[in-house]
């Protein structure tokens, strides 16, 4: 073995506690720029952390913060074949996108200066300094999937993501909430394994990035929760790291070697498919990154 029980067991650990509050202090500066922006604290916004900081899956100082301004009186929405916008009582909005997501840069450049803020394709990156980290910040609407069913007041039922316009490409929606839901429900059912087999994996794509094994440099924190998330989940019952990361790198290799073997598979939120087209990453990515963890660590 290249890497010993104790070290597995150091690499399941959560962020040190510097760690957490430079986490802490970048949302909190994000939601004092958007207070103190004239345009935007009229409006009805929701300033929230998600991804891998809210779940407590982050791992490096030297990641981001993931951050949603979510702008509440205009939405997104989608309706299922013979339900129409009209049917539901739904009437288009008065704020552009693209506006708001101009309104949320200025409100940035004004807080952090034109230098500490870059614009980005999906995401606006404030830059680190001394007391906080990086902070990825995302202008989002809420974006609603009606169901067609109603619910016990006679209102139409939807499922609440939320979903933005990259400056090029197309929609991309999210699934917050469901996500870190179905995150902690899952690392409770396992004794807290399950955020901690995906902090091993996330370490371990870091330590083969730094020697340069290529298929790491492509493999993202969200895809390695999403695997860890469709692990056989008898994984998590066995009594070491050694064993619960062995069978879970093994299972996923497994079922990753054909299409018709993952294709049903969800993110974590289970309202996305993992391999489908309009994912960055694909399945045969998938299953080298497992091959190479697999190889790193020195399982036989």
């Amino acid at each position: 073995m290249n890497i010993s029980e104790n070290n597995l067991t150091s690499l399941s650990k959560g962020p040190g506690q510097t760690e957490s509050d430079k986490c802490s202090n970048a949302e909190t500066a994000v939601r004092k720029a958007i207070k103190a922006s004239a345009q935007l604290a009229v409006l009805d916004i929701s300033v929230f952390a998600q991804g891998s900081y809210r779940a407590r899956t982050n791992v490096r100082q030297n990641s981001d913060v993931d951050i949603s301004v979510r702008y509440n009186a205009t939405f997104f929405d989608h309706y299922p074949e013979g339900m129409s916008r009209e049917a539901a009582g739904n009437i288009p909005g008065t704020m552009a996108f693209a506006d708001f997501k101009n309104m949320v840069q200025k409100a940035l450049v004004d807080y952090f200066g034109k230098g500490g803020v870059t614009r980005g394709n999906k995401a606006f990156d404030v830059h680190a300094n001394t007391y906080r980290i990086d902070a990825d910040v995302v202008p989002t609407l809420e974006y609603r999937r009606y169901t067609g069913q109603t619910n016990a007041d006679g209102s139409h039922h939807y499922l609440s993501g939320v979903a933005f316009d990259p400056d090029s490409g197309e929609r991309i929606i999210n699934w917050p909430e469901q996500t870190y839901n179905n995150g902690v429900n899952r690392n409770t059912a396992t004794g807290r394994k399950y955020k901690r087999v995906i902090r091993i994996l996330k370490r371990l794509r870091d330590k083969m990035r730094d020697e340069d094994v290529a298929i790491a440099k492509k493999t993202s924190s969200f895809l390695i929760e999403c695997l860890v998330w469709n692990a056989d989940v008898d994984a998590f019952s066995k009594d070491s790291y050694t064993a619960i990361v062995r069978h879970v790198l093994a299972d996923l290799w497994s079922r990753t070697r054909k299409d018709e073997d993952c294709s049903e598979w969800g993110e974590v939120n289970e309202l996305k498919y993992l391999f489908r087209s309009v994912q960055p990453w694909t399945r045969r990515e998938a299953n080298e990154f497992l091959q190479a963890a697999w190889n790193h660590i020195g399982y036989q």
